[in-house]
């Protein structure tokens, strides 16, 4: 195949798309599968990998390589990528071990320089993570989620659509959508209301998840009794969407809001 440079490695079970393309020194592993469009830059390792359309991996990134954990011994797993994402210079996508068997991530995401995906992940659509962001283990990430550089998550927590995680923020609760978060040890600073209006939530969706935001972690109700009064009020889609994210909160619990007069500012503008 002409798209395939010469010094490329290819494993003779590897499976290329002829519309796909392979640079110079990239290695493409067993059981990787490489879809139509795509672009495996130099340099880049790909094993163990499903990638559908028109993905474009930069130099130096991995995709597919073996979970860091010492569980491990070699079992065959996998990573499956959706359509068109871009995964920058020296990314680390780990694929799966035992527990899930694959690591998945949807189309449309952006992995910025030194990011990194662990193991048996479920990773949404249209998410980007800023450089050297981290993500742990077993976490699951909404669509349109964005990380900023250097946070750092836990496993086995859930990041709800459209948050958005300041940079630095060091995350070990469960973040419900729509909602933004910040510092060591990261609390709730508000909602994501600059990326509701871009994505074209109706002014009366976001008002709605402001009085709910208020209700849940401002009022100084209990959780569950601030559960029970939004399901009493015939919640919309968006309210709903929080309500049932909490309610099937994983072993780490949820993030609760950072309190006082700045708390009160952010919901507010």
């Amino acid at each position: 195949m002409s798209n395939i440079h010469p010094t490329a490695v290819i494993h003779p079970a590897a499976k290329i798309d002829p519309t796909a393309s392979i640079g110079p020194l990239a290695y493409v592993g067993e059981d990787a599968v490489i879809g139509a469009g795509s672009v495996v830059g130099p340099h880049a390792v790909v094993e163990f990998a499903v990638l559908g359309k028109n993905n474009r991996l930069h130099p130096g990134c991995y995709v597919g390589t073996p979970p860091q954990d010492i569980k491990y011994k070699g079992e065959r797993t996998r990573l499956v990528m959706g359509e068109g994402n871009t995964v920058r210079e020296n990314v680390t996508l780990n694929r799966g071990t035992t527990a899930t068997g694959e690591t998945r991530i949807g189309s449309g995401c952006l992995f910025m320089a030194n990011s990194h995906v662990a193991h048996d992940c479920r990773i949404g659509s249209h998410v980007i993570l800023v450089n050297s962001a981290g993500v742990a283990g077993h976490t699951e990430i909404g669509d349109f989620a964005i990380l900023g550089g250097l946070a750092g998550l836990h496993q086995f927590i859930r990041i709800g659509r459209f948050c958005m995680l300041g940079a630095g923020a060091m995350v070990g609760k469960d973040v419900p959508p729509f909602c933004t978060c910040q510092g060591d040890r990261a609390t709730l600073r508000g909602l994501n209301l600059v990326g509701l209006r871009r994505a074209g939530f109706s002014h009366s969706a976001v008002s709605a998840v402001k009085s709910a935001y208020k209700t849940l972690f401002l009022s100084g109700l209990r959780l569950e009794e601030a559960l029970a009064r939004l399901r009493a009020g015939s919640p919309g889609p968006e309210v709903g969407e929080l309500v049932a994210f909490i309610e099937g909160a994983g072993k780490r619990g949820i993030m609760r809001a950072e309190t006082g007069a700045l708390a009160e500012e952010e919901v507010t503008l």
